[in-house]
């Protein structure tokens, strides 16, 4: 049976760090999906950074852009699975449509959230996406923006509803938002 967690915070508010935490108290067969594109050095050492904390502790890596239904219909060997991370998901999926001059918006993102929610449904093991909280912050100032933000906005809401458990993570402390007893 497929249990789903949420993990949500600020930029680096720990939530990153908590999500690995609890799943590892979720099994030893676990998979780490990558969602980070390398764009320059500063993100390539962010990245590494990751992969070190990750080093040693019994996690299978692998790196997905965009399609995250499929690789997780892929991953029949594991118990557990940490996506990481939603925010930058979105920012894919928004970019990858910009270069076919389509548009993504409230419908697509809608329609992806729902592949991925489906896909965790067929999961037999434990899954676990980590999400930046965007909407507490100050209105950005232009328009693809703010078009971004109500994005991931919109795809948390999604994922959340459908959530097991929901945390923030604030400061480094877990807030159960949703929790399996709810």
């Amino acid at each position: 049976m497929s249990t789903f967690t949420l993990v949500t915070g600020g930029a680096r508010s720990g939530k990153s760090s908590y999500a690995l935490e609890q799943c590892e108290e979720q099994g030893r067969n676990r998979c780490f999906i990558a969602t980070c594109p390398v764009i320059d050095p500063e993100m390539d050492d962010r990245i590494r950074a990751h992969k070190l904390e990750r080093q040693g502790r019994n996690w299978h890596s692998i790196e997905e852009e965009v399609n995250l239904a499929a690789k997780l219909d892929g991953l029949h060997q594991s118990q557990v699975v940490l996506i990481d991370c939603l925010t930058l998901w979105v920012n894919n999926l928004m970019y990858r449509s910009s270069q076919v001059q389509k548009i993504f918006g409230e419908q697509e993102i809608k329609a992806e959230a729902e592949k991925l929610l489906s896909a965790i449904e067929r999961f037999p093991g434990h899954v676990c996406c980590v999400t930046n909280e965007v909407g507490l912050g100050i209105v950005p100032d232009n328009a693809l923006a703010r078009k971004y933000r109500d994005l991931v906005g919109s795809c948390n809401r999604y994922l959340a509803k459908n959530a097991d458990e929901v945390i923030l993570v604030s400061c480094g402390i877990p807030l159960a938002l949703k929790s399996r007893s709810n």
